[in-house]
């Protein structure tokens, strides 16, 4: 054996050696990342590292120099970092497994995630007893059971109309129970959900509110299915751990939807998503169902939204509707009349 090999000999079994203190050395990040999970703390520790760092120079002897030091160790703190992630991914509740791959949601005998599409329809604000109950005989009329109405509405502006409030759910409780249908009213806080929770079926957490962890927390508390809309410029993985902080907190039934994100175009009100659908469904057993309404604005092109969102994969369509678009107190331009809603309906079917 001439000398290069022999050296080399000794490099392979410090190779070997190395190989084993780095899987060791992983081993341990991980039983670390599970304390930080267990407690709270984050994964990234930047403070951590640089003290590693400063400690591993002074004791450098030589030959390799501090930078080329410095570059393998920010190396393995990234690998063991995306190692912690992973494992914290894996356990997420709202992950989709082998063993929990659709949630379906029933409520009244509607099942929303499961083989048939659900849709849910209604006004923007309830306004009166006549106009919800107009709705409601034209979702009856059609088959639909879910019926969508805000009691509660966060407007842009103060001066607007902001909801009926208890008088509204005590409406959509009257009118819901009247024609059997499944109400469904978004809460802005936690002493509005206290305030509806005994007069609705399906609790609505708005764009607005989807980085509201207070309220997440406590929606997670209670036994209601939850519609947790995507924020106005929410990510998909923010929109996931969004709906982890509800199943984290005890409640399995939440329902993503997808309603569209601000982007810089101006032709519709926001810009629907259309990959969030398969993404969503590929990473989560949530069901997921499509606010086409607030993403476009406008009720011209709601038809082929809805029918790209049910291509895409869609566990049903949201929509507004109101008797006399014109003279509504909120999102006029976006609400179908009741003979729009018709056709609306037929479309779908084709």
């Amino acid at each position: 054996m001439n000398r290069i090999d022999s050296l080399r000999k000794k490099v392979d079994e410090l190779n070997e050696q190395l190989l084993d203190l780095l899987n060791e050395r992983a081993k341990i990040a991980l039983e670390i990342g599970k304390e930080k999970q267990r407690i709270g703390k984050p994964i990234y520790d930047p403070i951590r590292e640089e003290e590693i760092l400063t400690r591993l120079i002074e004791l450098n002897p030589g030959p390799l120099p501090n930078s080329s030091l410095i570059m393998i160790f920010r190396e393995i703190f990234k690998a063991c970092r995306m190692l912690q992630e992973q494992q914290t991914d894996s356990q997420l509740l709202i992950k989709k497994t082998k063993e929990k791959e659709q949630t379906t949601i029933t409520v009244k005998g509607v099942t929303i995630g499961g083989d048939t599409p659900t849709h849910i329809f209604g006004p923007c604000a309830i306004e009166s007893r006549t106009q919800l109950e107009q709705v409601a005989e034209a979702l009856v009329k059609t088959g639909c059971r879910l019926l969508r109405g805000g009691a509660y509405k966060p407007r842009t502006s103060p001066h607007r109309f902001q909801g009926l409030g208890l008088e509204g759910l005590q409406l959509m409780k009257e009118i819901t129970e009247a024609f059997g249908l499944v109400s469904v009213v978004e809460v802005m806080d936690e002493r509005t959900l206290q305030e509806a929770l005994p007069y609705i079926d399906i609790i609505q957490i708005g764009a607005r509110n989807m980085y509201n962890y207070p309220l997440l927390k406590a929606i997670g508390q209670i036994d209601k299915p939850v519609i947790l809309k995507r924020g106005l410029s929410a990510t998909i993985e923010e929109l996931k751990l969004a709906a982890e902080y509800i199943l984290q907190a005890g409640n399995p039934n939440v329902i993503l939807c997808e309603r569209g994100i601000r982007t810089y175009e101006t032709a519709t009100r926001n810009t629907l998503d259309i990959s969030a659908i398969p993404v969503l469904k590929n990473e989560t057993h949530l069901p997921v169902i499509v606010d086409i309404s607030h993403a476009a604005g406008r009720k011209d092109i709601l038809l082929p939204l809805a029918r790209a969102s049910m291509a895409a994969g869609a566990d049903g369509i949201m929509a507004e509707v109101h008797p006399n678009p014109q003279f509504a107190l909120s999102d006029a331009n976006q609400q179908l009349s009741l003979e729009e809603f018709y056709a609306f309906m037929e479309g779908l079917k084709e």
